[in-house]
C-alpha cells in the first residue's frame, strides 16, 4: 500500500512510535508499505524548527533526510496540480500544510495517516493513527 503519511504522525514515527496506534505502527513496520512524506512536511518542520516551536535532536537539513532512510520514507515531490487542487478543497482546515496533504493525497489516489479526524471531511481515504 501507498501511504501518505502527514508530518504529526511522521514525527511521532521517528521520535515517539508508541503514540501511533497498534494498527498504525503495524502499517507502518510493515516494509511491504510505500511511505511517503510530502515536501509540504519537510517545509512546515522546518519552519516550525527555524520559529522554535519545534525542537530537533538536529537540524532539519540532517534530522529529516536520515530519519526519512531509517523509517524506509520515500519524498513527495510537490507538484503543480497538487499545489492547485488547494483551490478546489472546501475549507474545512485553515493550516495550508493541511490542506496541500489533502490536495496530494486525492491527487494521487492514495490514503493519509493522520491523527486528525478533520482530513476525513475531505472525502479521502484516511488511516487513523
Amino acid at each position: 500500500m501507498r501511504l501518505l503519511v502527514d508530518t504529526q504522525c511522521w514525527l511521532w514515527m521517528a521520535a515517539s512510535p508508541e503514540r501511533l496506534s497498534s494498527t498504525a505502527r503495524g502499517i507502518v513496520e510493515d516494509p511491504a508499505n510505500d511511505l511517503l512524506l510530502s515536501s509540504a512536511s519537510a517545509w512546515e518542520i522546518a519552519i516550525k524548527y527555524a520559529l522554535g516551536k519545534l525542537q530537533l535532536p538536529d537540524a532539519p537539513a540532517r534530522y529529516v533526510p536520515t530519519r526519512m532512510v531509517a523509517l524506509r520514507t520515500r519524498a513527495l515531490p510537490i507538484e503543480h496540480a497538487h499545489a492547485l487542487g488547494v483551490s478546489d478543497l472546501p475549507p474545512h482546515h485553515r493550516d495550508p500544510f493541511d490542506r496541500l496533504l489533502v490536495s496530494q493525497a486525492l491527487g494521487e489516489g492514495i490514503p493519509l495517516l493522520t491523527a486528525d479526524p478533520t482530513f476525513g471531511r475531505y472525502g479521502v481515504s484516511v488511516v487513523d493513527a
